[in-house]
């Protein structure tokens, strides 16, 4: 015998957090097929078809200006919530939010091979992790010796560099990156993910 939920508690946890998104939603899952008017609690053997049925055609989306842009320009129907890691945007995290704005800035200016010198391990990790399916990544050790001909064959692989400054990175291996100048070399003092990716997302728009 299969479980079951509250409706109104599962809408939350898609989302649709605040009462007027609820009863778009509510009424999407009605015209689905999925409940009828009136019923209270709903099968959990239904829960992967309403989770279809929702993002098919609601964009959730939190109180921020870029948030909002997105889902206008998603081509669904913008749902606005309170609870901020349910956007889709951004999921509630800065980090989160500059890499998705960075992937868009690479694709619209058609780069795709991006070198980062610098950073800790666990945040090159993270950098690999959440943006290594949409582009190719290099990431290079800013504490490690690299020599002058790896370091050319780096920047002729590329087509962004981020030189991460506010890092990890000791200046004899960025130098072998920056002694050319380049219009592809970014320079980045600021500490965070956010900021790094938010400085390549402005040098990328500005070359343009």
């Amino acid at each position: 015998m299969s479980a079951d939920r509250d409706i109104d508690l599962l809408l939350a946890s898609e989302g649709f957090s605040l009462p007027e998104g609820r009863q778009k939603a509510r009424v999407a899952l009605e015209e689905a097929g999925l409940t009828r008017a009136g019923k209270q609690r709903i099968s959990d053997d239904k829960l992967a078809k309403v989770h279809e049925a929702l993002r098919a055609r609601f964009f959730v989306h939190c109180a921020s200006s870029d948030c909002a842009a997105e889902a206008r320009a998603s081509g669904r129907e913008a749902v606005l919530t309170d609870a901020k890691k349910s956007c889709e945007h951004c999921g509630g995290s800065v980090n989160r939010r500059a890499e998705t704005d960075f992937i868009d800035a690479c694709r619209r200016h058609g780069v795709r091979k991006v070198l980062v010198v610098g950073g800790s391990p666990a945040v090159r990790d993270d950098l690999q992790e959440h943006l290594g399916g949409a582009l190719e990544l290099r990431m290079i050790d800013g504490t490690e010796r690299r020599t002058a001909e790896r370091a050319r064959g780096d920047l002729a692989w590329s087509e962004l560099v981020l030189i991460w400054g506010g890092s990890e990175l000791d200046h004899k291996v960025s130098t072998l990156y920056t002694q050319v100048r380049s219009p592809k070399v970014v320079l980045v003092a600021k500490r965070g993910v956010a900021a790094l990716l938010a400085a390549a997302v402005e040098h990328l728009d500005r070359r343009r």
